[in-house]
């Protein structure tokens, strides 16, 4: 802001340069460096009294799942790479409850055998151990939970390695939990890989533990026959016909039980493509049922029969030609299948991931399968059927004998079909390779992965930096108070001039250098009061010049006084005859400074005890006159009114050429805002750094209501830090003269700045 004349020009927009900031920092540098090293101090305590953190990691290549080593690829690849898809659903697994309760029985089973204490960590109570007592093992739960904070698993970028990292305040302890989760997991995983054959061979078993059973049972009701009616003699056309029947009951027996294994088996299969794909489950269930596939099903069912009868038949007639027949039309079906099973299996495989097309690919082959079984079984039934009329032909004890007979033979030969398969089942189990492979185990590491010391104490540093830097802007921000003579214009109050803060006025010992113009003519603050001088007398030139001055306060201790007398210093020195008055009728204090007694003063006089020329008291400065408050009355507000009041400021105004009156402050009284009305000039002080926006306002408001003598304000006790840049080259310039011109181009400075 600029001043022409009394009219104020607004620049408050103008932006505050990094100096400016600077400057405001400087003025808070205690309160900064105190935060900065509270800050500093507690990064360098955490730093050095936080735990060493050790880091391993083991490395896993997880491919797509390629079924059993037996078995030949099922499905054409798609890729060299597993899809992102199915390495997620992986990890999720590798994070999931089950994998970390393993992980943790095992990390337990560890500790029992290794029983070193010192090397673990993780899997000890902390809490509610003390210190004299053995620290209590965690349960399986706990270790569980931990390991879900502890264990970090992802995929490096592009490729299908995943890494466990694990963190641990031991390091043997950290490459232990990393190998055993790897190791878990691999188990899981290849449990899962196993889990349909795992079915099958289980079903199996069962099964084939049954039909021992009821082949001891056959072989015993055979036994006993024979102990009662004695041995039978058949002849060889039943028997013939007994084994064939037997064989064909034992092939339809064990294409029902393949066929209710391959049942369950599918049954759990689509039950696993419903949770995860629900539509291809439904195109699924439809797909085995076309009519394409089941005539071709069909074929080979009969034409595996018609081969079954070939090869039963006991007469010496060469079988290889029509057996060879028949296997050519057998797999001449068969291809015609399989190429119809590969185009919609490479269909369902074009847009599904890894783990869908896997499933997807066994539904298919159980639903063909278990199709193809179920026509087989239809057609060995009825093949069991005749044989069975042609069985019933036979005379009765024959029958009986025969029935018993045939019973154990295709017990027997059920029941080796059944441990055949389970034989194959359990190798095709004990085959199923899992799809994980460990890369690279953990090791154990000797130089701790965290804490970063250097980063912790950096880190204190800046957030240490910006609390204090917040704290300073967030101070000034909320600051209610004036600081500089910009803010009091832009509240639109004239600024006549601003006083820096007097060295040593504070001090009871030194309250002498008060009186500053007359101590120290030379210093800052004179020169000042003389800028302020020159300021009251441009205000008013010609016959209307102020003799009479007002100066008070919005609050109290704010310098009114010393502003004051410096003011009437300042005209004296100037050859002004000036009279200085203490109408401060509450909280006197001129009479102090100079050192004189309070009585007889102004309330004395106006009562009429003492005359006018008894209270007005030399000062020891030349031209400078003084009357005291006198008597403190019970009533100010009415004496300052009275006539006599008003009388006597007649009178002083002819004795001398500037009369200034010390006031009480405005808004704790109405005194001058009553002397106001009375006197030439009205000039409030506001105090830097105290006096608030809303009680400045509220002063020059009262000031202003009842007179036209408020000429404007004086800001005392600036600091030319606070006051930032712009006034800060001025100060540099009043402590560093060195010579009598420069110190005089200062002074013009500090006179024009405000004119």
């Amino acid at each position: 802001m600029e001043f022409n004349g009394n009219t104020v020009k607004d620049k408050s927009s103008k932006q505050n340069s990094m100096s400016d900031y600077i400057y405001l920092i400087r003025n808070n540098l205690v309160p900064v460096l105190l935060i900065l090293l509270a800050a500093v101090i507690s990064a360098l305590i955490y730093a050095i009294n936080s735990r060493n953190i050790y880091e391993s990691t083991t490395s896993l290549k997880i491919s797509k799942p390629q079924g059993s080593i037996l078995s030949s690829v099922m499905a054409p690849e798609v890729g060299d790479f597993t899809d992102d898809r199915f390495i997620s659903t992986e990890i999720e697994i590798m994070n999931s409850l089950s994998v970390r309760l393993n992980t943790a029985e095992a990390l337990i089973d560890s500790f029992k055998v290794v029983q070193n204490p010192d090397s673990f960590y993780v899997i000890f109570d902390h809490h509610n151990s003390s210190k004299n007592s053995k620290e209590k093992l965690l349960s399986v739960s706990q270790i569980a939970n931990i390991l879900k904070e502890i264990v970090n698993i992802e995929q490096k970028r592009d490729i299908d390695i995943v890494d466990i990292s694990v963190q641990s305040p031991s390091p043997y302890e950290a490459a232990l939990i990393a190998n055993i989760y790897a190791e878990q997991y691999k188990l899981f995983n290849l449990d899962a890989n196993r889990d349909q054959l795992t079915v099958v061979r289980e079903f199996l078993a069962g099964q084939a533990k049954n039909k021992l059973t009821d082949l001891n049972n056959a072989e015993d009701n055979l036994s006993k026959f024979q102990a009662e009616k004695g041995i039978i003699a058949l002849d060889d056309q039943s028997k013939a016909l007994i084994t064939q029947l037997a064989n064909f009951e034992a092939q339809r027996d064990d294409v029902v039980i393949d066929l209710a294994g391959t049942q369950k088996a599918l049954a759990e299969l689509k039950e696993e493509m419903s949770q995860q794909n629900p539509k291809i489950a439904s195109y699924l269930e439809s797909l085995a049922q076309q009519s394409y596939f089941t005539a071709l099903q069909e074929g080979i069912a009969k034409l595996q029969v018609n081969k079954d009868i070939a090869l039963s038949d006991n007469s010496q007639i060469d079988k290889s030609s029509v057996v060879k027949d028949y296997d050519n039309q057998i797999n001449s079906l068969k291809a015609k299948l399989n190429d119809k099973i590969d185009i919609v299996k490479n269909g369902l495989f074009a847009s599904n991931p890894d783990a869908i097309k896997y499933l997807t690919e066994n539904i298919v082959e159980a639903q063909i399968k278990e199709k193809s079984l179920s026509i087989e079984a239809g057609e060995l039934n009825n093949l069991v059927s005749k044989y069975s009329a042609q069985f019933n032909k036979l005379p009765v004890t024959a029958i009986e004998y025969s029935r018993l007979e045939k019973d154990k033979e295709a017990s027997q030969t059920l029941y080796s079909l059944l441990e055949e398969k389970y034989q194959e089942a359990l190798i095709n189990e004990q085959s199923q390779p899992g799809n994980v492979f460990i890369v690279d185990k953990g090791v154990r590491s000797f130089v701790p992965a965290k804490p970063n010391r250097i980063m912790i104490v950096l880190i204190g540093i800046f957030l240490g930096s910006s609390l204090a830097f917040g704290y300073v802007f967030v101070k000034n921000y909320f600051d209610n108070t004036i600081k500089t003579p910009e803010d009091i214009q832009k509240k639109n109050i004239n600024v006549l001039a601003w006083i820096p803060q007097i060295e040593g006025i504070g001090d009871k010992e030194k309250h002498e250098f008060e009186f500053i113009v007359a101590k120290k003519p030379n210093s800052i603050p004179s020169e000042a009061f003389r800028a302020l001088r020159t300021r009251i007398q441009y205000s008013r030139i010609g016959n209307d010049a102020l003799k009479t001055i007002l100066i008070t306060s919005a609050a109290p201790q704010e310098g009114k006084t010393t502003i004051s007398v410096n003011i009437a210093g300042t005209f004296a020195q100037s050859n002004k005859k000036t009279l200085l008055v203490d109408l401060d009728l509450r909280k006197p204090r001129l009479h102090n400074l100079f050192k004189l007694q309070r009585y007889p003063g102004l309330i004395d006089y106006l009562f009429g005890l003492v005359p006018l020329e008894e209270i007005i008291r030399p000062t020891g400065v030349n031209n400078l006159s003084f009357i005291s408050s006198g008597t403190i009355p019970p009533n100010p507000s009415e004496m300052i009114e009275s006539k006599a009041m008003q009388d006597l400021i007649s009178k002083i105004r002819k004795m001398f050429d500037v009369v200034v009156f010390d006031s009480a402050p405005i808004i704790a009284v109405t005194d001058s805002e009553i002397l106001a009305s009375l006197v030439d000039a009205t000039i409030l002080v506001v105090s830097a750094e105290k006096t608030e926006f809303d009680l400045m306002e509220k002063a020059a408001e009262l000031i202003k209501k009842g007179s036209t003598s408020f000429i404007g304000s004086v800001l005392n006790n600036f600091v030319y830090k606070s006051g930032y840049g712009s006034y800060y080259k001025y100060y540099y310039y009043y402590s560093h003269p060195t010579n009598g011109r420069k110190t005089k181009s200062v002074k013009k400075n500090i006179e024009t700045k405000y004119i």
